[in-house]
């Protein structure tokens, strides 16, 4: 056949995000290392307890890993701005791998102590604090830009996949190999993740041009500052999540034990956070499937599910009602994890998005302890189902007024990518990371 009757080329059919090579590996590496980190706590206290016999110092240890985590998130921010975000991954993932076998070495040999399991453990909490923006905000230089909403959604199942397999398999190896073997599975995991970072290369953050002239890290702090309350709706879902995620820390995860033990018990206990899990995993089905544009306003409402647990928990509706409704949390709040990483990834400049995410995360996080601590206090005076019930009620408020915003309900998403549209080209042609 001749050139000139030869047929036209075909144009490539689209891919998903799994047909993106750094997409693969930058998933495959996050889920590990939400493994690792799951599975840690479970085997930590395990050693803390072998090794002192006291809730008290379980506390110590946990809580300093928690203040060194919040502590230093903004830092990460700012690290994973300043230089390139692959290689925060893969040394915060070897430094997390070398940490946990010491760890797991000194529970091995019969050498550990309480401030050794306290000293890694802080060092633990500060990697894993350098990690979390860089991993999130590196997620839109894996794929096209109109693969973020399906890339996003396939992200989080794969971490919550991660965080299942770690606490099961923690639990598993604590109990039939000991605390030592645990900690050993988790460094391995983090290990396999660096594994996969390695082989994740892509374009540079920065938009074209001139690299800009460095700045001091304070001064960059302010930058990401000023980039996160910029915009009404960033700080409007994140002071949302500040009040829901205390409510719940203290509801479910102080308050739901102690109805577990009075009621259906212990063992049933950890199927109903199983099924959230589940249901958090279809959630994130649905949400690579949406087509909405306006998600941010279905996830900000997606939100007010979060009562729903607390209410059952409160009327003592019993383990298959409370498991129903621990499903339909996760499927919510799946709905508004994919909507909220997608608005940040479309809307804040990439070379300033890790640090909107670390302060997203400390303003998310932050008043975890106070919903702990203050849990049983509250639930003492009002009563424990006085307590779940206001909770229930300070959700559904706190998210009515999160819609209250004009911002939050007009905020539109980028159009999905359809197989019968053509392949979007990365803006910036990639380059070794």
């Amino acid at each position: 056949m001749s050139p000139a009757t030869a047929a036209p080329a075909r144009a490539p059919r689209p891919r998903g995000p799994l047909g993106h090579r750094p997409f693969r590996r930058l998933a495959a590496g996050r889920a590990l290392v939400y493994c690792a980190n799951a599975m840690a706590p479970v085997v930590l206290a395990f050693a803390v307890l072998d090794a002192s016999g006291s809730a008290t110092a379980l506390g110590l240890v946990v809580g300093a890993r928690s203040v060194a985590n919040v502590a230093l998130l903004p830092a990460g921010g700012v690290l994973a701005d300043r230089i390139r975000r692959t290689l925060v991954l893969r040394g915060s993932a070897l430094a997390a791998c070398g940490a946990q076998t010491a760890i797991a070495l000194s529970v091995l040999l019969g050498v550990t102590s309480l401030p050794l399991l306290t000293v890694l453990s802080v060092l633990n909490g500060a990697l894993a604090a350098l990690s979390l923006p860089a991993s999130a905000a590196l997620t839109p230089q894996t794929v096209p830009a109109g693969l973020i909403r399906p890339a996003g959604a396939l992200m989080r199942m794969g971490t919550n996949l991660g965080m299942i397999a770690g606490v099961s398999l923690g639990g598993a190896v604590a109990a039939g190999c000991g605390a030592g073997w645990g900690l050993a599975c988790s460094a391995a995991a983090f290990g396999a993740a660096a594994w996969c970072f390695l082989a994740v290369r892509t374009g540079p953050a920065r938009p074209p041009g001139p690299a800009p002239a460095r700045t001091r890290p304070l001064r960059e702090l302010r930058a990401g500052w000023r980039e996160f309350t910029a915009r009404r709706w960033v700080w409007i879902v994140v002071g949302q999540f500040m009040v829901v995620n205390a409510v719940v820390a203290g509801g479910v995860q102080v308050l739901g034990p102690a109805v577990a033990d009075a009621t259906f018990g212990r063992g049933v206990w950890g199927a109903v956070l199983a099924a959230q899990m589940a249901g958090a995993l279809l959630g994130g089905v649905f949400a690579a499937r949406s087509r909405a544009r306006r998600i941010l306003l279905v996830g900000v409402a997606a939100v007010a599910v979060e009562a729903l647990p607390l209410v059952v928990l409160a009327r003592g509706g019993g383990a298959l009602l409370l498991g129903a409704a621990m499903f339909a949390n996760g499927i919510a709040l799946e709905q508004f994890g994919v909507a909220w990483d997608v608005s940040l990834q479309e809307n804040i400049p990439a070379d300033r998005l890790a640090r909107v995410y670390s302060y997203d995360a400390l303003g998310s996080f932050v008043a975890l302890p106070v919903g702990e601590m203050a849990a049983g206090p509250v639930a003492a005076h009002a009563g424990t189902s006085g307590a779940l019930l206001g909770g229930a009620a300070l959700v559904v408020c706190v998210t009515a007024a999160a819609l209250c915003s004009a911002q939050v309900r007009s905020l539109t998403a980028a159009p999905p990518v359809t197989r019968s549209a053509r392949p979007v080209r990365p803006a910036q042609p990639a380059q070794l990371a």
